[in-house]
């Protein structure tokens, strides 16, 4: 994917990575918009579960800064093992970019190779617009809502979304 300053370069991260991510994901948790995550988690919590089997996390990098992370892996294990999640994040300054974008193409991707036939976002906040409109762009579809079960700061108990790609079709309703 190529955003402003050239193509995006994703690939697998590892312990070098943990200052540029907690950068990214920091801001995010803090603001307690967008992820279930304790708004005061520790950095090496933050990392920790962002590391943590089954999930491979990623970075995006463009011209050798990292602007972008994911992590994909397998949703539940045992019968439901074919369907992979993930989680994405961007720095601030890179939104608008493609960051994002590059990085659930590339999930998607990833997923197929390593066998997945579909990928489920569990908890998607209903006030992330702009999340839930590029998660529709790729192709995912709202399957499910899940009612007042978010604690926004500023907007109240609102959804929870669950959204769903079929890995091995086209978009799903």
């Amino acid at each position: 994917m190529t955003g402003q300053g050239g193509p995006a370069t994703i690939r697998p991260a590892g312990p070098g990575d943990h200052d540029a991510i907690w950068s990214i994901l920091e801001p995010v948790y803090r603001a307690g918009e967008t992820y279930c995550i304790p708004r005061d988690i520790t950095r090496d919590d933050a990392l920790a579960d962002w590391f943590a089997a089954p999930f491979t996390a990623f970075v995006a990098e463009v011209e050798g800064r990292v602007l972008g992370t994911s992590h994909v892996g397998m949703n539940r294990p045992g019968p439901a093992s074919h369907v992979a999640n993930a989680s994405f994040a961007t720095a601030p300054a890179a939104r608008g970019r493609g960051i994002a974008r590059a990085l659930v193409e590339h999930a998607k991707d990833w997923a197929r190779a390593q066998g997945f036939r579909a990928m489920q976002f569990n908890f998607v906040v209903s006030t992330n617009a702009d999340a839930v409109h590029l998660w529709q762009k790729a192709g995912f579809g709202i399957v499910g809502r899940l009612p007042a079960a978010f604690h926004h700061p500023s907007h109240g108990y609102v959804d929870g979304l669950v959204m769903f790609h079929d890995l091995t079709r086209g978009k799903q309703e």
